[in-house]
């Protein structure tokens, strides 16, 4: 009986182990993901809701894959860059110790747009991140990358811009993350503005989802 439960057990942990290795990214896919990064991240996560009610603070590109060489063009805090997709995993996890990221992949209608909305990457990478939020400027945050490389392939965009808010929906204030922020840079709070972030990205009707390499907090996927 041991050694059947062994055996029993072992199977269940290589099959877990086998669905995670066997998932391979595609160029074009989107990876969000739910970043551990303070009051900044939780603000950015508490006004927009991502798919099936998951939390997501970032996003970034697949950018190439060349067998397990696989790079994500993500714009962060030093700017545009190129990271592998190992260091991009390794920076937030669930309970269970994986990575907080689900992976979006346009569906068929939308694939032949991505050729050349990869071919447009060369020319960000190593453009500043854009600090403070607006998208009338040469510089860029997360998802005003992925929205830009893909904005003249498409007759229409495929994500939307909205205006945006810097407010906490349980008192309709600016959080104080926000606040303090702003004040170290000496602007405004650009309320209203347009925009868009992760989370809005990930409901995109272009997307689906396709992998989850974990469980960002507050997802609930359809049974």
């Amino acid at each position: 009986m041991y050694r059947f439960c062994f055996l029993c057990g072992l199977l269940l942990w290589t099959t877990g182990v086998w669905a995670q290795a066997a998932f391979q990214p595609r160029p074009g896919d989107l990876l969000f993901q739910d970043l551990d990064c303070g009051p900044l991240c939780d603000a950015i996560e508490t006004v927009t809701e991502g798919v099936a009610g998951a939390n997501f603070s970032h996003v970034g590109i697949v950018s190439s894959v060349e067998g397990e060489d696989v790079w994500v063009t993500e714009a962060v805090s030093a700017g545009v860059k190129r990271t592998r997709l190992a260091d991009f995993l390794a920076r937030s996890h669930d309970a269970e110790g994986h990575p907080k990221v689900l992976v979006g992949r346009l569906k068929p209608a939308y694939q032949a747009l991505i050729p050349a909305a990869l071919a447009q990457l060369p020319r960000y990478e190593g453009k500043p991140y854009d600090g403070v939020y607006r998208m009338d400027d040469s510089t860029y945050y997360c998802s005003e990358l992925v929205y830009a490389i893909f904005l003249p392939e498409s007759p229409q965009p495929l994500f939307s811009v909205q205006p945006m808010t810097f407010n906490d929906p349980a008192t309709g204030q600016p959080f104080p993350a926000w606040v303090d922020y702003y004040q170290q840079l000496g602007l405004p709070i650009p309320e209203g503005e347009p925009g868009l972030n992760p989370g809005s990205v990930s409901r995109a009707e272009a997307l689906e989802i396709v992998h989850a390499y974990g469980r960002p907090s507050g997802w609930q996927p359809l049974k």
